[in-house]
């Protein structure tokens, strides 16, 4: 791998982990509602299945959506309808005004294991994080140079890239957890993630590999 060829990686990489999707917009609500920790369990359950997902499509396994397209549409749907059902769970997430020396946001305490599993599924079910594994990432590997260096060296590029934009967003998520003390605003926040997930979900529900 040359090191222009490093880079072209790193900017694209740098663009497709910016752009807002399911991934970016669960770990800001997360933290938005539940605080940075919580975020952060969010943010290592997607981490799992993207880097999962890149082991198997370097270990030529990604080849099996391109013969069995149903594979894809399968897991396509099933994020589609687990969006959905994100979506729906934020509309109708119960709201409350709090004091203002409360901590922000003081909600019943969430598991880290839900959490982590939540990003998870978010993260293996995306379409967009699917063919950036299968079809984007194994461009950037030469295959008459050792493939373990390659492989190594861009999941870690991307794993500090992804990183580095999770907490973005999470930061982002955080800040706002003032704003949401006011009932309004959080059922406001609410209805906008929820229209957001469930959004989502509709653009899923209709890509094709």
């Amino acid at each position: 791998m040359s090191l222009q060829t490093w880079w072209v990686f790193v900017l694209m990489t740098f663009v497709v982990s910016a752009t807002p999707g399911p991934n970016m917009l669960l770990v800001l609500s997360m933290s938005a509602r539940h605080g940075l920790r919580s975020a952060i369990a969010t943010m290592l359950g997607c981490m799992t299945a993207l880097l999962a997902m890149m082991s198997i499509s370097a270990a030529g396994l990604g080849a099996l959506l391109q013969v069995f397209p149903a594979v894809f549409d399968a897991l396509r749907l099933a994020g589609a309808a687990y969006l959905v059902y994100l979506g729906v769970k934020c509309w109708r997430a119960p709201v409350q005004d709090q004091a203002v020396d409360a901590v922000p946001l003081a909600t019943p305490a969430v598991r880290t294991s839900a959490l982590y599993r939540q990003g998870m599924l978010v993260a293996a079910s995306n379409p967009k994080a699917i063919l950036f594994a299968v079809a984007f990432f194994p461009q950037f590997i030469n295959p008459e140079a050792a493939k373990g260096v390659q492989f190594g060296i861009l999941l870690l590029t991307f794993s500090v890239i992804e990183v580095s934009w999770y907490f973005v967003y999470a930061l982002s998520g955080n800040r706002l957890a003032t704003y949401l003390q006011r009932a309004s605003v959080l059922r406001v926040f609410n209805r906008l993630t929820g229209s957001a997930f469930i959004g989502f979900a509709a653009v899923m529900a209709t890509v094709r590999e």
